[in-house]
């Protein structure tokens, strides 16, 4: 046995609604890989019920998998906001959202997040950045202005398979900002901070 199979064999089982997404995704989507899947998407939930949050912002919605296992930890009225520029899978994301049983917390926006989110009043406890990685260094410095004191910010795909650790070739703009927003955080004193090597690593973010 795998290990990768022996840490999902002792964790909760994915829901219903969250396994129908994820197979939709296989079958209809490019790229299924970006999809956070069953482990990352428990983690993301478990962070969120602990969070309690009023308000979640995402960036990058995809299928709509993370937004539906961050909505399950908002607080009575609470609203997730996910933002994607690609409305081609909107689609898909509005059926299975609608699906499960965070479908009134969940509000979608099809557009750039850097133009959105300046226009938004709300104060977020929470953000989840999956978006276009070469822009993550810009929706930091927006989302720094949108959180509040104590706030959480995710940032997914920080280890970008392993490359961030290589020589970066001077073309490779993925990982270079990728390597570059890594290396901002780190020396954020505005914040502290905690990697994680789950799936393609994820980057925890507390708000001091």
């Amino acid at each position: 046995m795998d290990f990768d199979k022996y840490v999902l064999m002792h964790t909760s089982p994915e829901d219903t609604v969250l396994h129908e997404l994820a197979r939709a995704t296989h079958l209809h989507a490019m790229q299924p890989r970006m999809l956070s899947g069953h482990l990352q998407g428990k983690l993301l939930e478990f962070i969120s019920r602990m969070i309690s949050p009023e308000s979640i912002l995402e960036i990058g919605t995809y299928t709509g998998y993370s937004a539906i296992c961050l909505a399950k930890g908002l607080k009575q009225g609470g609203i997730l906001h996910t933002i994607d520029k690609n409305d081609e899978l909107r689609h898909i994301a509005e059926k299975f959202i609608e699906k499960s049983s965070v479908a009134n917390k969940i509000k979608i926006y099809t557009g750039d997040a850097l133009q959105i989110i300046p226009q938004m009043q709300n104060m977020f406890d929470l953000v989840f950045i999956d978006g276009d990685k070469r822009e993550y260094s810009a929706y930091y410095s927006l989302v720094m202005t949108k959180v509040k004191k104590g706030a959480y910010i995710i940032a997914d795909n920080v280890l970008w398979s392993g490359k961030v650790l290589s020589d970066i070739k001077p073309n490779d703009r993925h990982t270079a900002e990728l390597a570059e927003f890594n290396d901002f955080v780190q020396s954020d004193s505005r914040v502290e901070n905690l990697m994680l090597p789950v799936r393609d690593g994820m980057l925890i973010v507390r708000v001091l």
